[in-house]
């Protein structure tokens, strides 16, 4: 059940290494096109998915919430296919989304900004300005992706297994090194528990979708969850007793929920901003 997650800089050749990767280990891709042949299935269309897809969530207006639902429903595509084990998982906070799993190889790509300047303009055939400029944008919104959402620092080492400098190593090195580190003893040993956290990732997945997609909650903030062998904990603040009732509701109505212990706050922060 072996899972390799992939975190990479624009421009560094990762994508290839990857693909070799999971190639010879004959392990499943999940990458954009991967992802993009079963978004429909999740209740993705292609516009919802190119607006979403590793883009920093929000939660202010109904419409936030939908992009953030539907950017859930991301994850759960991925979450679903690392179930099955066997997988390269390509950017989209692999490493962050599976953090309490054991059994992940986590992979960290990097090279010389002016070295990935010159590979990317050079395959998409456009003008090197114009490359530093979708590198740059590329790097602030993949950071501020893993910075809003998981609350890290994508560039901190102290994150990753491995970080490979591609301008300093051949790409039949660093392949050859993931592939003799993903035989590592201690990730097999891990295998055995990886089901079960995979499974409580996955249904408290499905809750903030539900919640998230609920027209009851008309202004819900995210929850915190926690989840052991079916039983939700959720606590946060919510702005009336009927919301409040409604998102236990919803909370319990999920499949695999067994049941709800709640510490939620009925608060009216909006009465409150309106007297200041």
């Amino acid at each position: 059940m072996a899972i390799i997650t992939v975190s990479r800089e624009m421009g560094t050749g990762a994508y290839q290494i990857a693909s070799d990767v999971a190639q010879k280990l004959k392990y499943t891709l999940i990458d954009g096109p991967k992802i993009k042949s079963l978004a429909a299935k999740y209740g993705l269309t292609p516009e919802t998915l190119q607006m979403v897809d590793e883009k920093p969530p929000s939660y202010v207006t109904a419409e936030d919430r939908k992009r953030a639902a539907a950017l859930n429903s991301i994850e759960l595509i991925i979450l679903d296919l690392a179930r099955k084990g066997n997988v390269v998982i390509y950017g989209r906070g692999g490493q962050d989304l599976l953090k309490d799993c054991r059994n992940i190889l986590r992979l960290r790509f990097i090279a010389d900004f002016e070295e990935r300047v010159e590979r990317f303009a050079e395959r998409e055939w456009i003008d090197p300005d114009m490359a530093r400029s979708l590198i740059r944008r590329s790097d602030h919104q993949r950071g501020g992706f893993i910075h809003f959402y998981f609350d890290r620092d994508w560039q901190d080492p102290n994150n990753y297994d491995l970080v490979f400098n591609t301008s300093r190593l051949s790409e039949a090195t660093i392949v050859d090194s993931i592939i003799a580190t993903a035989k590592e003893p201690s990730l097999k040993e891990s295998d055995k528990s990886a089901g079960a956290v995979i499974d409580s990732v996955i249904l408290s997945k499905k809750i903030e979708t539900a919640l998230l997609n609920s027209p009851a909650l008309e202004d819900y903030r995210p929850f915190t969850l926690a989840i052991d062998k079916g039983v939700v904990s959720i606590s946060g603040y919510i702005i009336s007793e009927t919301q409040k009732k409604a998102a236990i509701e919803i909370v319990t109505s999920v499949k695999g929920v067994t049941s709800v212990v709640e510490d939620i706050h009925v608060v009216d922060y909006k009465a409150y901003k309106e007297k200041m």
